[in-house]
């Protein structure tokens, strides 16, 4: 790969406005984890209705999180699934964080909604299943990333295939046989945005109790690093 290779970051959601000033967007998080990948990075940002031109803009798309749910009737969602759609008719090649995992199975007919196991909040861990695909390099022993959601895949979509699974959360990672890998978790997150993430959210969105469990759990460790090698080798299978 080099400067040639152009990864695009379709930017759905942006950090509470006091901590970008710390810790940066939502864009600048994705570059820095998949900073060893030599490739010319591009934001749009898709939440202000600016979407690309067309899918080959880019050799590969990745998707943000969000605060924001795919099923919530915001202007974006719908041309931003479009867009989903396009892309893995233009056989271009996709990966989804958070919101981004979900927005790619409710485009293709997956189903998503808000859990009622509640919030997962800190590092979680997911198990292998028997179905990791040769795309992506060897299975890691398992996948563990920070996380912080409410809303789950609760039914993939025709096609796709659960890589990573825990009794939290059964599809933590989806693959679609040769065009997206996605994760519920968030790889791209540091520990201490996380951190500073929970403190903000004490009190509005999550209680106290909420909060130390996150605190908890964000301090176990991760293998961010491992999920951005297997991106790049997603991205250098022919």
């Amino acid at each position: 790969m080099s400067e040639k290779t152009r990864i695009g970051i379709l930017e759905t959601g942006r950090p509470p406005e006091e901590l970008a000033q710390t810790h940066g967007d939502y864009p600048g998080m994705v570059r820095q984890w998949l900073g060893d990948i030599k490739a010319g990075f591009t934001a749009y940002p898709v939440l202000d209705g600016t979407l690309p031109e067309s899918a080959g803009q880019a050799d590969l798309w990745v998707i943000t999180g969000s605060k924001f749910a795919v099923y919530e009737d915001h202007a974006w969602i719908a041309p931003l699934a479009a867009f989903i759609r396009k892309a893995r008719a233009a056989q271009k090649r996709m990966v989804g964080i958070c919101f981004g995992h979900q927005i790619i199975a409710h485009a293709l007919g997956g189903v998503v909604r808000k859990s009622d196991k509640g919030w997962g909040l800190g590092v979680h861990e997911y198990s292998i299943t028997d179905h990791w695909p040769r795309d992506l390099g060897d299975a890691p022993d398992k996948i563990a990333i920070q996380a912080y959601h409410q809303d789950q895949v609760i039914k993939a979509p025709k096609g796709a295939v659960t890589i990573a699974s825990s009794d939290f959360c059964t599809h933590g990672a989806l693959w679609y046989p040769g065009f997206a890998v996605t994760f519920q978790g968030h790889p791209e997150f540091a520990q201490s945005y996380v951190g500073a993430l929970l403190e903000n959210r004490r009190g509005s969105l999550l209680t106290d109790k909420e909060v130390a469990q996150g605190r908890r759990n964000m301090s176990l460790n991760d293998n961010r690093a491992e999920m951005a090698g297997l991106v790049r080798t997603f991205l250098q299978t022919p």
